[in-house]
């Protein structure tokens, strides 16, 4: 295997799935209290576009806070959902099974409304690629999406409506409450689509 990717079940991973087609797709349960729907809507992206899927559950609920640890956000946090180093953790987690199956490039979904985040940034990726390709196995983080909107990423993949249905955006719970940042921004590409809501 050669091509890897962080799937989360959201509508951003699933669309670089189906336009990169990685051979493998690693779904995180780290806690997150949305984890039982991501790695349900992973699971059926993966099935629809044949792409072997492997979850990985460590529990770091503890270490977490704001809507997707279903705590109070931290004080420096810059959105209600942000989550202390997420991003570099799930890079180390997929990364610790990718080097073993013989991944040699690790993609991952963020997109230009992820800029908000320090870890969602071009050059943070760089950055965690320069790290991890120095280390053994040399694997390669690109982020083929992080100058394209959701909406651009959508059409540019070709995703088919009826798997892009399966997304799973709450932050807060297995269903979709409608009412956290995850649900509006569903809400608003879907629209932006012609898609209509849920």
């Amino acid at each position: 295997m050669s091509l890897g990717i962080l799937l989360s079940g959201g509508m951003d991973s699933a669309a670089l799935a189906c336009w990169k087609r990685p051979e493998v797709a690693f779904t995180i349960n780290y806690g997150q209290v949305c984890a039982e729907a991501e790695i349900h809507a992973a699971s059926q992206i993966c099935k629809e576009l044949t792409i072997e899927h492997e979850i990985i559950s460590v529990d770091c609920s503890s270490l977490g806070s704001g809507d997707l640890a279903g705590l109070p956000p931290d004080p420096i946090a810059p959105v209600p959902e942000w989550w202390p180093f997420r991003n570099q953790l799930l890079i180390t987690l997929a990364a610790m099974r990718a080097i073993k199956l013989g991944i040699q490039t690790l993609l991952f979904g963020s997109v230009k409304s992820d800029l908000i985040h320090v870890d969602g940034r071009k050059d943070f990726f760089e950055k965690v690629s320069e790290l991890t390709s120095m280390q053994e196995g040399q694997l390669h983080i690109v982020a083929p999406a992080v100058e394209l909107t959701s909406v651009e990423l959508i059409k540019h993949s070709g995703i088919e409506r009826s798997i892009l249905a399966w997304a799973h955006s709450c932050h807060v719970s297995n269903f979709a409450c409608g009412n956290c940042r995850g649900c509006y921004k569903h809400q608003a590409v879907m629209a932006e689509l012609g898609y209509g809501a849920y």
